[in-house]
Protein backbone atom coordinates (compact mmCIF):
# COMPACT_ATOMS: atom_id res chain seq x y z
CA UNK A 1 0.00 0.00 0.00
CA UNK A 2 0.93 3.60 -0.38
CA UNK A 3 -0.63 6.95 0.44
CA UNK A 4 -0.33 10.59 -0.47
CA UNK A 5 -1.45 13.70 1.37
CA UNK A 6 -1.20 17.25 0.01
CA UNK A 7 -1.06 20.21 2.39
CA UNK A 8 -0.43 23.74 1.13
CA UNK A 9 0.69 22.41 -2.24
CA UNK A 10 3.29 20.01 -0.81
CA UNK A 11 2.82 16.29 -1.24
CA UNK A 12 3.73 13.78 1.45
CA UNK A 13 3.99 10.30 -0.03
CA UNK A 14 4.50 7.10 1.92
CA UNK A 15 5.17 3.87 0.09
CA UNK A 16 5.63 0.24 1.03
CA UNK A 17 3.10 0.37 3.86
CA UNK A 18 2.55 -3.36 3.66
CA UNK A 19 -0.33 -5.39 2.33
CA UNK A 20 -3.91 -4.23 2.60
CA UNK A 21 -7.00 -3.24 0.71
CA UNK A 22 -7.82 0.00 -1.03
CA UNK A 23 -10.01 0.85 1.95
CA UNK A 24 -7.04 0.31 4.29
CA UNK A 25 -4.96 2.69 2.19
CA UNK A 26 -7.70 5.32 2.18
CA UNK A 27 -8.05 5.13 5.96
CA UNK A 28 -4.27 5.41 6.37
CA UNK A 29 -4.28 8.50 4.14
CA UNK A 30 -7.03 10.11 6.22
CA UNK A 31 -5.13 9.31 9.43
CA UNK A 32 -1.95 10.82 7.95
CA UNK A 33 -3.88 13.93 6.84
CA UNK A 34 -5.19 14.44 10.39
CA UNK A 35 -1.69 13.97 11.83
CA UNK A 36 -0.22 16.48 9.41
CA UNK A 37 -3.01 19.00 9.96
CA UNK A 38 -2.28 18.88 13.69
CA UNK A 39 1.50 18.93 13.15
CA UNK A 40 1.22 22.03 10.92
CA UNK A 41 -1.03 23.79 13.46
CA UNK A 42 -3.81 24.25 10.93
CA UNK A 43 -7.01 25.86 12.14
CA UNK A 44 -10.39 24.68 10.81
CA UNK A 45 -8.85 22.20 8.33
CA UNK A 46 -10.88 20.57 5.59
CA UNK A 47 -9.67 17.04 4.89
CA UNK A 48 -10.53 15.91 1.37
CA UNK A 49 -10.66 12.36 0.07
CA UNK A 50 -11.99 10.50 -2.94
CA UNK A 51 -13.11 7.36 -1.10
CA UNK A 52 -16.76 8.08 -0.40
CA UNK A 53 -17.13 5.08 1.92
CA UNK A 54 -14.21 6.12 4.15
CA UNK A 55 -15.38 9.74 4.26
CA UNK A 56 -18.89 8.62 5.23
CA UNK A 57 -17.50 6.29 7.91
CA UNK A 58 -15.21 8.98 9.34
CA UNK A 59 -18.13 11.42 9.44
CA UNK A 60 -20.30 8.85 11.18
CA UNK A 61 -22.98 8.85 8.49
CA UNK A 62 -22.53 5.12 7.76
CA UNK A 63 -21.41 2.22 9.93
CA UNK A 64 -17.76 1.29 9.69
CA UNK A 65 -17.28 -2.39 8.77
CA UNK A 66 -15.64 -4.44 11.54
CA UNK A 67 -12.54 -5.04 9.38
CA UNK A 68 -11.78 -1.29 9.44
CA UNK A 69 -12.81 -0.36 12.98
CA UNK A 70 -9.17 -0.27 14.08
CA UNK A 71 -8.54 2.51 11.55
CA UNK A 72 -11.53 4.49 12.77
CA UNK A 73 -10.40 4.08 16.38
CA UNK A 74 -6.88 5.24 15.47
CA UNK A 75 -8.35 8.22 13.60
CA UNK A 76 -10.57 9.24 16.51
CA UNK A 77 -7.69 8.91 18.99
CA UNK A 78 -5.48 11.40 17.13
CA UNK A 79 -4.96 14.92 18.47
CA UNK A 80 -7.20 17.33 16.59
CA UNK A 81 -6.11 20.56 14.98
CA UNK A 82 -7.60 23.76 16.36
CA UNK A 83 -11.12 24.68 15.38
CA UNK A 84 -13.58 22.61 13.41
CA UNK A 85 -12.27 19.68 11.37
CA UNK A 86 -14.35 18.94 8.28
CA UNK A 87 -14.01 15.80 6.18
CA UNK A 88 -15.30 16.08 2.63
CA UNK A 89 -15.57 13.86 -0.43
CA UNK A 90 -14.12 15.04 -3.75
CA UNK A 91 -14.04 13.34 -7.12
CA UNK A 92 -10.83 11.53 -7.90
CA UNK A 93 -10.08 14.06 -10.66
CA UNK A 94 -10.08 16.81 -8.00
CA UNK A 95 -7.94 14.92 -5.49
CA UNK A 96 -4.45 16.41 -5.57
CA UNK A 97 -2.97 13.60 -3.48
CA UNK A 98 -4.42 10.97 -5.80
CA UNK A 99 -3.10 12.84 -8.80
CA UNK A 100 0.38 12.99 -7.20
CA UNK A 101 0.37 9.20 -6.70
CA UNK A 102 -0.87 8.57 -10.23
CA UNK A 103 1.96 10.69 -11.65
CA UNK A 104 4.51 8.64 -9.72
CA UNK A 105 3.19 5.49 -11.37
CA UNK A 106 3.39 7.05 -14.85
CA UNK A 107 7.17 7.35 -14.57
Amino acid sequence: MELAVVIAGRATIKRNLGPGTGMDAEWLALIEAMRLAHQHDLTDPVLLGDAAAVIAQANGSVRCPPAYLHHMQAFRALPRPAGRVRIRYVKRTQNLAGIALARLHER
